[in-house]
């Protein structure tokens, strides 16, 4: 697994302070992209919130996922929330360290007052200290926010900072892309008022580590409130290491509704979810991967929308187009870029790779954001893919029809079919997940030459060097 060392500089940690009978949160801003460029430490907000105790727990909540490991919990994760600023709201969003939950806490226009809300995105810290403040916080006296340095320290930035390096592996950042990917393929399947939400999540295993889990839940709307279910019966959700939701506790008392997103079941294979806490001006969302030994980083969700030059061209170009938009409107885009709607999404799949773009649930709409990593480097080192491109260039391909073959290093024939524009393979990948987690790299390598994104003879079939 591929690591580089993530460095954030701070210029210093962020505080709570009290004084004068006024409470003021300052969340120091790292480097981070905003409509003028990369900026170190931008300012974001400077304002009142309206729900200081809900908008500290949420906080927490996000900062309990970031320095989380579900599962191997031996093993420490600890990497500062991100933070966007989209005009009308600011979001704060984290990942596990196991790549199994994100994390993200909408601080929506009615939660804010008194300050115009900036474009941009950065890492935010929240140091120990901060956190322990943020949890006493007993009262909704009025609480002063700033995300960014103070007005003078916005011209005066030179000086001592505080730096933290921390490992990022590959596989966390594939897993934010991948969270976003899977999220938008979910639907509205369940809404519990506040009692039953406090009643379902308190009754909840608060267990965890390897094995916690023996085996996928399911949960099925039953009134106003979830029961759980032995099967998935149609209009069930997955609930998959029931023990992650543990962040929502936080907010359990503030909250007005617990809202449940998921895919539409399909067999009885574990699947992702998204529980959403409403809350008083934002909202909480936890979304979790399949399994919780199992992070979004393997899924494949996001392998078909980089097979191609033309999915990289479209994305070029919607991303000038982009301007920190908390909803995307896509039939706006295709008419501003002159591309289909459907090549717009598989643009925005695209982006999401490279951690531009996140997906909101509630609003079932992609939001503009730029995540301050090297997030680019998903695509170039995506196992499957680089397998897939290995083949390709190996001209270990040939089309026929509906039909393809992929010869290996080893004389292995495996045959891809074309079934109602879903590819699948007589290999053991396939076999073993019909699809579940994305395309084979048998698939890919198919699907990039009949797309010709890679230029080869498409009746080579001799293997010089590749992989099995």
């Amino acid at each position: 697994m591929t690591r580089s060392l993530q460095a954030v500089a701070y210029r210093r940690p962020s505080v709570l302070e009290s004084s004068a009978g006024e409470r003021r949160l300052g969340l120091e801003t790292s480097q981070g992209a905003t409509p003028m460029g990369v900026k170190d430490h931008p300012r974001f907000f400077a304002g009142f919130l309206t729900s200081p105790q809900v908008a500290s727990a949420g906080l927490l909540a996000v900062a309990d996922v970031a320095a989380a490991r579900y599962y191997q919990r031996q093993l420490r994760a600890s990497l500062d929330p991100v933070v966007t600023g989209n005009g009308d709201r600011l979001r704060f969003e984290s990942f596990s360290g196991c790549c199994g939950v994100y994390a993200r806490l909408d601080v929506l226009a009615p939660g804010l007052d008194g300050g115009e809300v900036g474009h941009g995105t950065t890492n935010v810290d929240v140091n120990n200290p901060l956190r322990e403040a943020l949890s006493r916080i007993g009262s909704n006296d009025p609480l002063h926010l700033r995300v960014g340095p103070e007005e003078l320290a916005v011209t005066t930035l030179d000086g001592p900072v505080v730096e933290k390096k921390v490992p990022l592996p590959d596989r966390w950042l594939r897993g934010f892309a991948e969270a976003q990917v899977i999220a938008a393929g979910f639907d509205l399947r369940a809404e519990l008022p506040a009692a039953e939400a406090v009643r379902f999540l308190r009754a909840l295993p608060r267990g965890g580590g390897r094995g916690a889990s023996a085996g996928p839940r399911w949960v099925v709307p039953a009134g106003r409130t979830l029961r759980p279910t032995t099967r998935p019966v149609p209009g069930a959700v997955c609930l998959p290491g029931p023990e992650r939701l543990i962040a929502l506790q936080r907010v359990l008392r503030h909250a007005t509704a617990l809202r449940v997103y998921g895919p539409a079941v399909a067999g009885a294979a574990s699947a992702a979810g998204a529980w959403e806490a409403v809350l008083p001006g934002m909202r909480l969302t936890l979304t979790l991967s399949p399994d919780a030994s199992r992070g979004f980083s393997g899924e494949g969700g996001v392998l078909d929308a980089l097979v191609t030059e033309e999915a990289a061209e479209d994305a070029e170009l919607i991303s000038v187009l982009l301007a920190w938009e908390p909803r995307i409107d896509v039939a706006g885009l295709a008419a501003s870029s002159g591309l289909t709607a459907e090549r717009v999404r598989a643009a925005l799949v695209r982006l999401g790779t490279s951690g531009r773009v996140g997906y909101d649930t509630a609003e079932a709409a992609y939001f503009h954001r730029e995540l301050p990593y090297d997030a680019e480097r998903v695509e170039r080192h995506n196992p499957r893919l680089r397998a897939a491109r290995t083949l390709v260039e190996a001209g270990a391909v040939a089309l026929d029809g509906a039909m393809g073959t992929v010869t290996a290093d080893d004389g292995h024939v495996h045959r891809v079919r074309d079934e109602a524009g879903v590819l699948s393979c007589s290999c053991l990948w396939w076999a073993k997940y019909r699809g579940g987690r994305g395309p084979c790299k048998h698939a890919l390598a198919v699907r990039m030459v009949r797309r010709g994104g890679a230029a080869v003879e498409q009746g080579r079939t001799r293997v010089d060097g590749g992989v099995r």
